[in-house]
Parts: C-alpha cells; sequence; structure tokens
C-alpha cells in the first residue's frame, strides 16, 4: 500500500499529454524538420489507422501547449518505450529556435528513463515552448505507445529514486528467496522448486528489463530491444508460474484434466509469446492482443484449480494463493490497460513489481515449510555459539566500557579511532566531538546526581542517533566522541539526528534544564590521514562551536584558522570603533497589514569600517558572542537605541531592540536597563526587547527569564525573534513572559515555493499566538502576494523591503501607508 500511495503522488507531479495528441502522417522519406513536420495536417480527433503508418512516419503534436508553462528549465518528456526504426523530438521554442533528437533503436543514448519510458532533457523552461511534435517511423502501434507526458527535473529525480528504491526491494526479494532455495535444498530438488527456481529468474529479467534497470549494466539495452526481450520474458513468466502451480499442489487434489490444460496454456503462452516477439505473422497490435488473451487463458486456469484445490483441502494452495492474489489483480489491470480499458499510471506498473517480490517470498515460505525442521536444528546450534559469543563480548567490554552510561570509554575510543585510521583500506569516515554545554551550571542547580542523569539521557540520545553506523564513547566529563563510519547520506542522517536532541528538557528533582550541545567535525582522511591530528581538527571545530555561542554543529574545514583571526580582529577593532563613532543604528518600520500605517520600528545594528565599508553583523556577528568586545558593541548600541527613543520621539513612537542573554542576566540585568530609562525620561512602553530563542537557552533558563519577567511587569514589551529556527520547545514558552512572536523571515520568503510546508508552519505559528493572545509579526514581507496571504491567515503585522529598507533615523518619514491590492 505505501508503494501504491507513493507511486500515485508521483503520477500526480506528471502532465499527461498523450490523451488530447493530434496525429498527422507522413512519407518514410519526408524530412523531418521543425518547418516541414509543423506544416503537415493534424487531426486532433481520433487517431489514424495503422495501415497508414505502417511503414510510415505517424508524427504526435502536443494539442495544448500551455499546460507545460509552470514547468522549469530541463524538464523531461517521457515517452512509452515501442518499437520503431526510427524515433524523433522535436521542440521548437517562442524565439524561433529548435531542438531536436533523433534515435534509432540501437542508438538509444542515454535518453531512457527508470519505468520503461524514453526520456528526453528539454532545455527551455515549459513557458517558452512554442509546440512538440514526437515521431515514429513504422511504429508498432499508437495504442501500444500508451505514454506522452512531461515532468519536472525535480519530480523526474523523485519518479527515478521512487524506481530505483522499488527495483532494489523486488531485486533483493527475489534474489533473496532464490538463493534460499538454491543453496538450502542443493540435493533435494523437485520438480515444484525447478519451475520456482526458473520463474525467479524470469521474474528478475523481465523486471530489470521492462524498467530499464538492464541499462545500468548493458548500456544500449534499452528501446525497442527491450520491448522485444520483454514480451518474451513476460510470456515465459506466465508459463512458468502456471507449471509451478500445477506442480506445487499436492498429488491428487488437480484433476489430470486441468494439468494438460494448464500445460496447453502454458504452451500457448511460450506460443504467443514468440508470435508477438517476432512480428510477422500479423500486425503488432493484433499480437498483443493474443498474447493478453493467453494471460487470461492461464489466469483462469489458475483460479479454477484453486478453487479445486481449496474444496480438497489442500495445505500448500494457501500458500499459492496468498503469493498469487496481489499478482493476479495487478495483472489484470494491466490487461485491462492494454484494451484501453484502464488509465496509463505508474501507481500499476509499480504495483506489479512490488506484487511480483511479494509473491516470490510467498512462494519460497510454501517451499520453506517442508524443510522446517531443518531450520529448527539450524537455529538451536546457532543459539549455542550466540550464548558462548555473548560471554566472551561481556569480559571484553568490561575493561572498555564507561561505568556510567554504558558506551565505550576513552580506551574504547582510542582503540577504534587508531584502528579506523590505520586500516589497510582506508575507508572514509567522521569523527564528531560532543561536549554538554554549561555542564558546571547544570551541576550546579541540579545537583550532580541531575548532572548523572543528564549525562546518561545524553548517552542514550547519541547512541540513538548514530544508529547501527557509529561508534560512541564518553571521553571525558562532559565530552563524548562519535565515530562513524557511512556515506554521505548516513553521515547527513546522523546530523539530524543530533539536530533533534538540541534543546531537549532534562527533568530531576522537581527543576528543569534544557540541554544543549556543541559539536565538532573532521573527516578522515580529507581532514586528516592521523588520529592525533584527525582529533585536533575536530577539536578546533568544536572550539569554534563553543565560541560562536554554543548550542551548534561545526565543520573542520582549512580558513577555519584563518576566520578565527578575523573574528579576534573585529574583536580588536571593536573598541576604537565605538570610539570613532563608526556604529550606527538604521531602523525599519513594523506596519500593520491591512492598514499599512506605521505600528513601531526595530532598530538594526551597522558598522561603517574603515576599509571594509558598511557592513551588517551577518559579516561580524561572530564577534558579538565574543565576551568583552561583544558585549560592549551591545550595549553601546543599546545606548543608541535610547538615544534615539528620547531625541525623536515622532519619528520613533516606540522602538524595538535586539538584547543578547549577556544583557539580560538576572534581574540586575533588568534593573539596570530600568534604571537607564528613568534617566533619559522614556516611557517604558516605549521600548520593546526582542530576544531570540537560542538566546533564551543560552544561560540558565531561570535567570533570563526572571529579568524579562521584571522589564514586562515595568511595561516593557517583549517579542520572541526569528519564532520557530531555534531549539526552544513549547513549554519554554510557558516560563517566559512576552507580547509578541515573530515569525522568521526565511517562512515569509518560502510563503509560495516549498510545496505549502511554510505555509503550514506560519499558520501554526499565528494559531500558537492567537491562542496564547499574543500578537504575530511577519518578517521578510517584500511582495503584495506575500502581504495578502498573511494578512487572510490572520497576522496582523509585518515588515520587510516591500515597506521600507533600514534607514537612518533623519530619514524616517511619517506614518507609512500602503493599501493593499486589488
Amino acid at each position: 500500500m505505501t508503494w501504491l500511495l507513493v507511486a500515485g503522488q508521483a503520477d500526480a507531479q506528471v502532465i499527461t499529454l498523450r490523451q488530447d495528441a493530434c496525429y498527422a502522417i507522413a512519407p518514410a522519406g519526408h524530412r523531418a524538420t521543425a518547418a516541414a513536420i509543423s506544416a503537415l495536417p493534424y487531426d486532433c480527433r481520433a487517431e489514424p489507422p495503422y495501415a497508414r503508418y505502417r511503414n510510415a512516419w505517424v508524427w504526435l503534436k502536443v494539442q495544448d501547449p500551455s499546460r507545460l508553462a509552470a514547468l522549469p528549465a530541463n524538464w523531461k518528456l517521457l515517452v512509452d518505450q515501442a518499437r520503431f526504426a526510427r524515433l524523433s523530438v522535436i521542440v521548437v521554442n517562442t524565439d524561433g529556435s529548435v531542438q531536436q533528437r533523433t534515435l534509432a533503436p540501437r542508438a538509444m543514448g542515454d535518453n531512457w528513463a527508470l519505468g520503461g519510458s524514453q526520456r528526453f532533457t528539454v532545455h527551455r523552461p515549459g513557458a517558452q515552448v512554442k509546440a512538440v511534435y514526437v515521431g515514429f517511423l513504422k511504429l508498432d502501434g499508437l495504442s501500444l505507445m500508451r505514454k506522452l507526458s512531461a515532468i519536472g527535473p525535480h519530480n523526474a529525480r523523485r519518479l527515478d529514486n521512487l524506481w530505483m528504491g522499488l527495483m532494489g526491494v523486488f531485486g533483493g526479494a527475489i534474489l533473496s528467496a532464490f538463493a534460499y532455495n538454491l543453496l538450502i535444498y542443493t540435493g533435494q530438488r523437485l520438480v515444484y522448486q525447478r519451475w520456482y527456481l526458473l520463474w525467479s529468474v524470469l521474474a528478475l529479467a523481465y523486471g530489470f528489463t521492462w524498467t530499464n534497470v538492464t541499462a545500468f549494466f548493458i548500456p544500449g539495452f534499452t528501446g525497442p530491444l527491450a520491448v522485444r526481450t520483454d514480451i518474451l520474458l513476460v510470456s515465459g513468466l506466465i508459463a512458468a508460474g502456471n507449471m509451478f502451480f500445477l506442480s506445487v499442489i499436492e498429488d491428487g487434489v488437480l484433476p489430470r484434466w486441468l494439468k494438460r490444460t494448464g500445460t496447453a496454456f502454458a504452451a500457448f503462452n511460450i506460443a504467443a509469446g514468440l508470435a508477438a516477439w517476432q512480428g510477422g505473422l500479423a500486425s503488432p497490435v493484433t499480437l498483443d492482443r493474443v498474447l493478453n488473451v493467453a494471460f487470461v487463458c492461464s489466469a483462469s486456469c489458475g483460479i479454477v484449480g484453486v478453487t479445486l484445490a481449496i474444496r480438497a483441502r489442500s495445505r500448500v494452495v494457501w500458500f499459492y494463493l496468498a503469493g498469487w492474489t496481489p499478482v493476479l489483480a495487478v495483472f489484470a489491470l494491466r490487461v485491462l490497460r492494454n484494451f484501453g480499458l484502464a488509465l496509463q499510471a505508474d501507481a500499476i506498473d509499480m504495483a506489479t513489481f512490488a506484487t511480483l517480490a511479494f509473491e516470490s517470498v510467498a512462494l519460497s515460505l510454501a517451499i520453506a515449510d517442508r524443510f522446517r525442521l531443518l531450520g529448527r536444528e539450524r537455529d538451536l546450534a546457532e543459539q549455542a555459539r550466540r550464548a558462548i559469543a555473548i560471554e566472551s563480548e561481556s569480559h571484553r567490554r568490561a575493561a572498555h566500557t564507561d561505568y556510567l552510561t554504558g558506551l565505550g570509554n576513552r580506551a574504547a575510543f582510542n582503540k577504534t579511532l587508531t584502528a579506523m585510521c590505520r586500516a589497510p583500506a582506508g575507508e572514509p569516515f567522521v569523527l564528531m566531538l560532543v561536549d554538554v554545554d554549561h555542564l558546571k551550571d547544570i551541576n550546579d542547580r541540579l545537583g550532580h546526581d541531575g548532572g548523572d542523569k543528564l549525562l546518561e539521557k545524553v548517552g542514550k540520545g547519541l547512541l540513538q542517533a548514530g544508529g547501527v553506523h557509529a561508534h560512541v564513547s564518553r571521553i571525558g566529563g562532559d565530552e563524548f566522541a562519535l565515530v562513524i563510519a557511512a556515506g554521505e547520506h548516513e553521515q547527513a542522517r546522523v546530523r539530524d539526528a543530533l539536530e533533534a536532541l538540541q534543546g531537549t528538557t532534562l527533568s530531576h528533582a522537581g527543576r528543569s534544564w534544557a540541554v544543549s550541545f556543541s559539536i565538532g567535525c573532521a573527516r578522515f582522511p580529507a581532514d586528516a590521514d592521523t588520529p592525533e591530528v584527525l582529533f585536533t581538527n575536530a577539536d578546533l571545530a568544536l572550539y569554534q562551536a563553543k565560541e560562536q555561542g554554543r548550542c551548534r554543529l561545526r565543520h573542520y574545514k582549512p580558513p577555519l584558522r584563518a576566520r578565527l583571526d578575523s573574528t579576534l580582529t573585529f574583536s580588536r577593532e571593536a573598541d576604537e570603533g565605538i570610539a570613532r563613532a563608526e556604529f550606527s543604528l538604521h531602523f525599519q518600520p513594523i506596519v500593520d497589514l491591512q492598514t499599512g500605517l506605521t505600528d513601531s520600528c526595530e532598530a538594526l545594528l551597522r558598522w561603517q569600517h574603515p576599509t571594509r565599508g558598511q557592513i551588517t553583523p551577518a559579516v561580524f556577528g561572530d564577534m558579538l558572542s565574543e565576551c568583552k568586545a561583544g558585549l560592549g558593541v551591545q550595549h553601546h548600541a543599546l545606548d543608541m537605541a535610547l538615544q534615539a527613543l528620547r531625541d525623536h520621539p515622532g519619528a520613533l513612537p516606540r522602538l524595538s531592540v535586539n538584547l543578547t542573554s549577556a544583557q539580560l542576566d538576572g534581574p540586575h540585568a533588568a534593573a539596570r536597563l530600568l534604571g537607564r530609562l528613568r534617566e533619559m525620561d522614556i516611557t517604558p512602553s516605549r521600548l520593546c526587547i526582542e530576544v531570540t530563542e537560542n538566546v533564551v537557552l543560552d544561560r540558565t533558563l531561570d535567570r533570563t527569564a526572571e529579568a524579562l519577567a521584571l522589564l514586562h511587569g515595568a511595561g516593557i514589551g517583549v517579542a520572541l525573534d526569528d519564532f520557530g529556527t531555534g531549539y526552544a520547545s513549547l513549554i519554554h514558552l510557558k516560563h517566559l513572559t512576552f507580547d509578541s512572536l515573530k515569525i522568521d523571515r526565511s517562512f515569509t520568503l518560502g510563503l509560495f515555493e516549498d510545496d505549502g510546508q511554510s505555509e503550514e508552519i506560519i499558520r501554526a505559528i499565528i494559531g500558537l499566538g492567537h491562542g496564547l493572545r499574543k500578537t504575530v509579526v511577519a518578517e521578510g514581507v517584500e511582495t503584495h502576494l506575500q502581504r495578502n496571504r498573511l494578512t487572510e491567515m490572520g497576522c496582523r503585522l509585518g515588515q520587510g523591503y516591500l515597506f521600507a529598507r533600514p534607514v537612518a533615523v533623519l530619514d524616517l518619514a511619517g506614518p507609512i501607508y500602503t493599501p493593499i491590492a486589488a
């Protein structure tokens, strides 16, 4: 069912063009040029009879090219595999340029796709395509060429991956069952086993040939050559399956006349397949119909046999029925499709091979039922061997196991790392060093028992995240190591799993703590080829993760030291920059999305660097997390914001300012800020503090929450910035005092670009904000479409380039009004 569901989703991404194509006939010697083909008289009402194009060209024209308008550049045109003498595809673009490709049966090149199709890449976007023509010389029959469709490059790769995954399962299932029956029962092979082995070989060959998987191993084995081979294989497959059924049922159950009839139908399938493969006895369409009739006859024989076997209380027939019922159902759909009674869809073809894989396993189980005793004896011997191995392993682990977490200790880690670095094969792997952030604070807060519980939880989480390909060790008090010997896909999965662990909450003795990690990563042998240097490089990346605010993963790269030097340079220059008044604030309005009126402004930091020009925190932001210089810049930015509030009450009736965790470090920080407001005679309600989720979790949660609560109680607004991009969980919203949620600009920019995912996230955030009775602000609003959609979803406020870019305070105009487009 899963394959059918996914395949159905894949079909939904395909633009079908076959049903509304127009047709034209041209002599065999007719020039296949765009001008000549476009001038042919096309009939869009009905397909021409086979006799008219048997030895001539038949051309299909896409009737409505505007259906391709949504396709990006390099989209794919998919054509059903058929037998022909020549195949030509012509694409005429709106600027008059032409893309053409002509193929011969034994020179198909790479114009094929998984799923039994010929594939042609069209370079121009669909909106620039004026006409599409597909021509066949001496085509078997238009009724046998059932697929003509278009698909975008992303969905084409997705469909290929789906086919590749299915055929991997298909091939694995059949080969496993084949090997099982071939090796286990040597010397005891019965007639039905021989038919089963033959059926397995034919099923595997048919599946790989029909789907073009064979082309990976035999280049060029696609197109007409593959179609001819498929005809022979499928007829042999049905015949072998019929003979397997007749031989596997217990003796005396099936009447003799049924066995003779079944054998005759099997021979009929072989004869029909040979006739269709040769193609000279009748028209290809007629021979295809005869072959389908042979399939129906064999299936009918099987149905009668199953009915008689059930009445005779056969045991084996239930195994057969379990394996063949899905196959017969799908083949019935294929026959109906071949007769034009069902639609062309990849779901039917994928279901064919999924059910064949299931059938191979089910029938193998039917055979294995005869030998279960042998399996039991083998299992008992295996259990004894495992018991001995487990006892030996327990002694070995005692010397290489961390007593607290049960993971490997430093000795086990060193042994593993050294062995992998010195392995003769030199296989690449990844070393990750994971440091638990603020373990000392955790011990101070929760006690050492709580710290131990945290380490146990972290160890279990890392072990689960690493999976079967990772060696996980605890190598220090708060430091763990993962050695991952797997490919890029598995490494990406581990990274995602570690990301999911960030921000998880530990509760102990009525107290809680949000756990975060700093992670450094280095690769063997790309980053180092010795265990010592590899460890040092991973540790350097870990140090960078800590320097950049913790709670993140960093990869080692050769320019890493240069970036660290750059951060140190900015730190040294920051004090001089403050003295020379190089830092300034720019202001961006936050507006009412319905009226366009300015609600407030946000202060954004800028640095007029003497050599780099004006730069934003995107360039020097790492320096802001540096304790001394960064905090000095942040205090300076807050001073400038308060001065602007005091000096420009008209232009800045209310101002939002970003604060870091160091500026919210407990009640004393809140008192200091309130004192500044009193000194400058600024009403607290004119100030709004913006903090990110990561700032909330960077220090002890209670101290940050207490500072925010004191400020909020004094009338200062609190906004949770970039909501949805950090690691905070919903439980933290209960502990924080805030007035508004700010939707991160990445979700706004993706509102119409990621299949609706960003829209659903925005809806969830808006719903959460309304449920908590908070104001919701959308960042990054750049188009009227975004503004309209956000308004429809209930978002009241927004900011972005649609309304105004950040400007100096003197450049702020009066209230901004931007009417919503009709």
